[in-house]
C-alpha cells in the first residue's frame, strides 16, 4: 500500500510550477488531488489528466483565493467529489517587481493584492479546509512561503511582507490547532525549473556560485519535502523548512 493511498489533498496553484510538482508526488504516494486554479486552466486541467493515468482520483477547481466566498465553494466542491480532506498545500501567490528602494512605486492596489492572496487567502484556505479535515480525525498544512519571507528580500517589500506573515500564520495554526492538525512550512531558494528563472542565465548562474551546493533547487526537491511532511507520523509541527542548499546560512 502507498503512503498516501486513501488520503486526499487540495493545492492551490496546482497546476504549474512548485504546486503541479508536489501534485504529482503526493499521487504518486496514492493521494486523490484537487489542483486549484486561478487562470492556468488549461495548465491544471492537464495536471489532473496526468494524475488520473497514475490511478488516482484528480480534478481542477477554479478559485480566486483572495475571495473568502470563492474559497469555501472550492473546499465544499473538493470535499464533495474526494470525500475526504487530509492536505492542504497553500501554494497560490502573487507579486509585482518593484524595486525596494522605490517607495513611492509600491502603490496601495500592489499591497492590497499581494497580501490579499498571499496572506488573506492562506488563512481563508487553511480555515475551510481544518472545517474539513476535522470530520476525518484531522490532517496536515503546508504553507509554500520562500526565502523572502526570512530575509526580507524579493520581488517587492510587500512580497515579502506577506510571506513573514504567513510564516507567523504557520506558527499560530500550529499551536491552536494542536494535536489533531499538524502545520509547517516550506522555503524554497531560488528554483530553476520554473518560468520566473526561464532566460535569466547571469541571474541563476549568480545564485549557483552564491549556494554552498553549488546548484539552484528544483520543483521536485520542493515537493520531496511536501511529501516527507505529509507521510509518516514525524514530530513536526509549526516549523518551516528550508530548502535553498544553505544560502541564507551566509
Amino acid at each position: 500500500m502507498k503512503k498516501l493511498e486513501g488520503k486526499a489533498a487540495l493545492i492551490t496553484g496546482g497546476g504549474t510550477g512548485v504546486g503541479r510538482a508536489i501534485a504529482l508526488a503526493l499521487a504518486d504516494a496514492g493521494a486523490s488531488v484537487a489542483i486549484n486554479y486561478s487562470r492556468s486552466r488549461d495548465e491544471a486541467e492537464e495536471t489532473a489528466s496526468e494524475i488520473r493515468r497514475k490511478g488516482v482520483r484528480a480534478l481542477a477547481l477554479q478559485a480566486d483565493v483572495s475571495r473568502e466566498d470563492e474559497i469555501k465553494a472550492m473546499v465544499d466542491k473538493a470535499f464533495a467529489e474526494l470525500g475526504r480532506f487530509d492536505m492542504l498545500v497553500n501554494n497560490s501567490g502573487y507579486t509585482q517587481f518593484v524595486p525596494h528602494r522605490e517607495l513611492d512605486g509600491l502603490t496601495e492596489e500592489i499591497w492590497d493584492r499581494t497580501l490579499a492572496v498571499n496572506l488573506k487567502g492562506c488563512f481563508f484556505c487553511c480555515r475551510e479546509a481544518v472545517r474539513c479535515m476535522l470530520k476525518n480525525g484531522g490532517g496536515s498544512i503546508v504553507s509554500i512561503v520562500g526565502t523572502a519571507g526570512i530575509t526580507g528580500l524579493g520581488s517587492s517589500i510587500a512580497y515579502s511582507a506577506s510571506k513573514a506573515g504567513i510564516l507567523s500564520l504557520t506558527r499560530s495554526l500550529a499551536m491552536c490547532l494542536a494535536p489533531e492538525i499538524q502545520v509547517n512550512a516550506i522555503s524554497p531558494g531560488i528554483i530553476e525549473d520554473t518560468r520566473w528563472c526561464k532566460g535569466q542565465d547571469d541571474f541563476n548562474e549568480a545564485g549557483r556560485k552564491a549556494t554552498p551546493m553549488k546548484r539552484l533547487a528544483t520543483t521536485g526537491d520542493i515537493a520531496e519535502v511536501a511529501v516527507f511532511l505529509f507521510t509518516g507520523s514525524h514530530f513536526i509541527t509549526g516549523q518551516n523548512i528550508v530548502v535553498d542548499g544553505g544560502r541564507v546560512i551566509h
